[in-house]
């Protein structure tokens, strides 16, 4: 288990529990009652600790690196059913990006969402979920896809924003996140969008137009990271704390704003402790919201899915 800096307190009681229970094991002597007042300690701690995080520290746990990625939610939700397709039909395949199809709860879904890798090597490959442009064709083709064929799409994004290389910038970035997001409005399926980690910028924007969309409780969504946003505004990634601050870019602010449409809840400490229970509670949500959308005429659907992110501005007539 890996521990952010703010939960150190939370690790040296659970590396005390772990030496009760190994002295328990190899001795003989029952410790039951000392290990369940360590559990209960370690619960309590970890409830004081999360009702108080910081704008920063909610970053720092979207960004954990034992937190579920893409592919785990993909296969979580679609009971081991989930087939993945690969390539835009015009570059390559693009390992940033991940889709493909699967049955959840009887229904077929297509997803589509981006995949930061799970080690080192797989995170090179994957450019830690930094898509190319033909990533997001890629996408877009597998949408198409499930458009014809009548099928419900869900996208999971976690992603630090589309990839800044000079290849990208070559192949059209700016126009393949543009593409996206003007085809996504008028797909005459229904679309749910779930933010599981980080949500920065075009590089989400280019998978996050959707009927419902979601968040995780401990991640964010914002037009730019803390520290970019620091070193662009002090010339510094000292004052990463006090951008995340102020870029107002919690779960808890999305929804107060009216750009998201509900915070899922996840298990205590964060998704990376409870996995099992935050993919359940994902599921939840996403069939709950998919039952809702398929009932409403595709016509209708694009209508108000349009009116929908219309209403996320604000401006003055003079």
């Amino acid at each position: 288990m890996n521990y952010l800096d703010f939960e150190e307190p939370i690790r040296l009681l659970e590396e005390e529990r772990q030496r009760v229970a190994q002295i328990a094991e190899s001795t003989g002597i029952s410790a039951d009652d000392t290990l369940r007042s360590l559990d209960e300690k370690i619960r309590n701690l970890t409830e004081e600790i999360y009702s108080r995080l910081t704008p920063w520290q909610k970053v720092q746990v979207s960004r954990h690196p034992d937190r579920p990625y893409v592919l785990a939610y993909m296969t979580a939700l679609t009971d081991n059913t989930f087939i993945e397709l690969h390539g835009d039909r015009n570059v390559k395949d693009d390992k940033a990006m991940v889709g493909g199809m699967g049955m959840v709860d009887g229904q077929p879904v297509m997803f589509v969402g981006q995949q930061k890798g799970i080690n080192a090597r797989m995170r090179v490959i994957r450019r830690f979920g930094m898509a190319n442009p033909e990533g997001y064709r890629k996408a877009l083709r597998l949408m198409r896809l499930a458009e014809k064929f009548n099928i419900p799409i869900v996208c999971f994004i976690d992603t630090p924003g589309a990839y800044p290389g000079l290849e990208a910038e070559e192949r059209g970035q700016g126009e393949a996140i543009a593409r996206n997001i003007y085809e996504m409005f008028g797909l005459q399926v229904p679309i749910v969008v779930v933010i599981i980690g980080e949500g920065a910028s075009g590089g989400a924007l280019g998978i996050g137009v959707g009927d419902r969309v979601f968040m995780l409780q401990y991640t964010w969504y914002s037009v730019i990271s803390p520290e970019s946003c620091s070193s662009i505004l002090w010339r510094s990634w000292d004052y990463k704390e006090k951008a995340a601050e102020a870029l107002r870019l919690t779960a808890d602010d999305m929804l107060a704003l009216g750009l998201v449409d509900a915070v899922i809840p996840e298990p205590l400490g964060g998704a990376h402790r409870h996995p099992e229970q935050a993919f359940a509670t994902v599921k939840k949500y996403v069939v709950e919201a998919l039952n809702e959308l398929k009932k409403i005429k595709p016509e209708k659907l694009v209508q108000l899915r349009r009116e929908k992110f219309m209403k996320m501005a604000v401006y003055i007539e003079e």
